[in-house]
């Protein structure tokens, strides 16, 4: 895998038929669709992704058919957020046994750690990972953020790589982005795509966005504008994105909408099957019906961009 890594890296969706159920012919299908819009990497078992609602017998499964299907086409990233030490590591060793490129933590997020403690997990668990790891700032739901101290400490750990940060805190993102110069293998990816622009122009090194799942395409060509210096077209790139997101994430009042939009969303594309891990549910009648003509419209705006 090329250092640092850059661009989109997709957080996949991950289709299911049942409650411990891969929806297969599904998840061959997105793969395919993900890849053709010609991102920069994958990443499985996030927070989009579901990845702590799943059971580990899927966690392996699913891993297994990911980097099968890719083979290498792209660097393969794997969640491996867990409560118990010892899970995240043989979930770091499948990874490593099925082909995968780099591993993702975020901290454990049942006892909250204070920052001596996190980075003395990261001391102890990063010698037992066999790949390469991106930590993961998402204190919204780990309760734990990453302080800027504690990601200095990590830079002096050659096997740590990159930082992911889903705070949404673009004045703390921006720090790191300062911190991180004294490592130019780092790299340095926003999650939450209503910032992607805002993001690259503070000197960020792409992003882990959500609604790649269903128009990759589009999320490329933002960074590709910005990095042509095409501020107009990345801008109009940016609030299709926006689009996105106040279309497809925001039906209810529950947070879990983000996920069940991407996945509704795909399923009225035909791309998936859009069962959710329990606790949740699919979006009912209603809300598929919102859903597919929000999509509609969103497809015929894309068309008119040459999306």
């Amino acid at each position: 895998m090329k250092l640092p890594l850059t661009g989109i890296v997709p957080p996949m969706i991950t289709p299911l038929r049942a409650r411990d159920e891969l929806d297969v012919a599904g998840l061959e299908r997105l793969i395919e669709h993900i890849l053709a819009g010609g991102v920069n990497g994958l990443f499985i078992l996030g927070t989009t992704g579901e990845g702590p609602s799943l059971s580990y017998r899927l966690r392996r499964e699913l891993i297994e058919r990911v980097c099968r299907q890719v083979n290498q086409r792209v660097p393969v990233l794997v969640g491996i957020t867990d409560t118990a030490f010892v899970e995240s590591v043989n979930v770091a060793h499948c990874a490593t046994d099925a082909g995968a490129n780099a591993v993702v933590l975020a901290p454990p997020y049942y006892l909250p750690e204070a920052q001596p403690e996190l980075s003395e997990y990261l001391d102890h668990l990063v010698p037992e990972l066999p790949l390469p790891l991106f930590i993961y700032n998402m204190p919204a739901l780990t309760k734990v953020h990453f302080e800027l101290e504690t990601i200095r400490r990590a830079l002096d750990n050659p096997r740590i790589i990159g930082f992911k940060d889903s705070s949404g805190d673009l004045n703390y993102f921006e720090q790191a982005v300062e911190l991180i110069q004294q490592r130019p293998d780092w790299s340095v990816l926003i999650g939450p795509e209503e910032k992607l622009l805002a993001s690259l122009q503070l000197g960020g090194s792409g992003g882990v966005s959500g609604g790649a799942n269903l128009f990759p395409k589009l999320y490329v060509k933002v960074i590709e504008a910005h990095r042509a210096g095409d501020l107009d077209r990345a801008q109009t790139l940016q609030n299709q994105i926006q689009r996105i997101s106040d279309s497809f994430y925001h039906i209810g009042k529950y947070s879990s909408s983000i996920i069940k939009g991407i996945k509704c969303a795909l399923a009225c594309q035909g791309i998936c099957d859009d069962f959710m891990a329990e606790p949740f549910h699919r979006f009912r009648t209603e809300e598929r019906d919102l859903v597919q003509a929000r999509l509609k419209e969103i497809e015929a705006e894309l068309s008119q961009l040459n999306l």
